[in-house]
């Protein structure tokens, strides 16, 4: 009889372990998937196994995949480790023609399937335009044609928004936020920063010459916009000097800028699956490329908009969180 002490015993232990693990990955492949017709194409979720509060959002998402589908969705929760092999016998088994990849490893484990499926990709920042290129990528960044467009309805003054980045991460934004400013009637005063040093001096350099009665500045989901050092600094200087400041990123909202757009994932799934059905139905992936976030909420904080002297009283009833919290 084998006990911990017997040579052998934990490489057996920890074969039994792989394969157990292997064993519940088919499991959950299988146990997820609803039961389709002979002949009948459907969508499938390929998403992030991983814990709260992700897995709360990922729900959310694949709850309006299937509001818009009209029926229940085979879904996948996949790690890094998920047997691509048992993934595609499950996905031949559903008739599945298209796939909602969510999240990095969503779309990194949908990547290794049969290329003969439609894949929709969703819940990720950004993705290289090498890989995006012949996919619908639904980016996590709000478009900034919605931020500008709020902007203007809060600050009706103002005239110039500038705004830190790394290029190699939202050069595709800023191309899209340059005719969102102009539309507008306002001006984009980009700054590429390859590093957190060169965003430190723009945002000095902004702070310099902005005139706060018609500008502001827009904190995008970038590298540069780091959270111990260059994010207090931001808050600091606007607060003192009074300017405006807006972000794509919902926790700053709470620590002091006026207002961030966040996305609504039910209507986010909702249009994954009009994009996902389309493929079904055209068999061609139609748009391609990144899109911006259009599905979105707005979070305002009061606090900051009392000291910026901005009276946004009629404005209340439509935004969809407020802080400080009552």
């Amino acid at each position: 009889m084998f006990s911990p002490t017997t040579p052998g015993y934990t490489r057996r232990a920890e074969f039994r372990g792989r394969l157990a693990a292997a064993l519940l990955s088919v499991v959950l492949l299988v146990a997820t998937a609803p039961a389709r017709g002979a002949g009948e194409a459907s969508l499938a979720v390929v998403y992030p196994d991983i814990g709260e509060p992700y897995r709360e959002i990922f729900e959310k998402i694949i709850e309006g995949i299937e509001n818009k589908a009209g029926t229940p969705v085979a879904n996948y929760p996949v790690r890094a480790n998920t047997d691509i092999g048992a993934l595609k016998s499950s996905l031949r088994r559903q008739n599945a023609k298209v796939v909602i990849a969510l999240g990095r490893q969503g779309m990194k484990t949908a990547a290794a399937l049969d290329h003969g499926m439609g894949m929709v990709v969703g819940g990720v920042l950004t993705v290289p335009e090498s890989e995006a290129r012949g996919l619908p990528v639904i980016s996590l960044s709000p478009d900034p044609a919605l931020l500008f467009a709020r902007l203007k309805a809060l600050m009706p003054a103002a005239r110039r928004v500038f705004v830190v980045y790394d290029p190699g991460f939202n050069a595709w934004l800023m191309k899209l936020a340059k005719e969102a400013a102009r539309a507008q009637g306002m001006e984009l005063v980009a700054y590429e920063a390859q590093d957190l040093r060169s965003a430190l001096r723009f945002y000095q350099e902004i702070f310099s010459a902005a005139d706060s009665r018609r500008d502001a500045i827009w904190l995008p989901q970038d590298p540069t916009v780091e959270e111990r050092s260059i994010l207090p600094l931001v808050l600091q200087e606007s607060w003192n000097q009074g300017m405006v400041v807006f972000s794509s990123n919902l926790s700053h909202v709470q620590r002091g800028v006026l207002f961030s757009l966040y996305p609504d994932n039910v209507a986010l799934g909702k249009s994954l699956a009009g994009l996902a059905l389309g493929i079904l139905a055209s068999g061609d992936n139609g748009k391609r490329g990144m899109m911006p976030l259009r599905d979105v909420q707005i979070a305002v904080n009061l606090r900051t908009a009392k000291h910026l002297g901005l009276n946004l009283g009629h404005q209340q009833q439509s935004f969809d969180m407020v802080f400080p919290e009552p």
